[in-house]
């Protein structure tokens, strides 16, 4: 997801993206435990996302805005 996107969005859609990016990333985990995770660069890809919703956030709560 672009930062341009996440900028736009609001501050319910974007807690709503970290919750689903956090269950998705744990369903990533539980496959990487298994054995079954083909793709495992996909982990640090979710979490680097999350971080950059996670910035966003915090800037617009220092901005004041809802």
């Amino acid at each position: 997801m672009e930062i341009n996107e996440i900028r736009k969005m609001s501050k319910q859609d974007i807690l709503k993206k970290i919750n689903e990016d956090k269950e998705e990333l744990f369903r990533k985990r539980m496959a990487q435990s298994s054995g079954t995770l083909e793709n495992p660069a996909v982990l640090r890809t979710l979490r680097r996302e999350i971080a950059r919703l996670k910035t966003i956030l915090k800037e617009k709560e220092m901005d004041g805005e809802k």
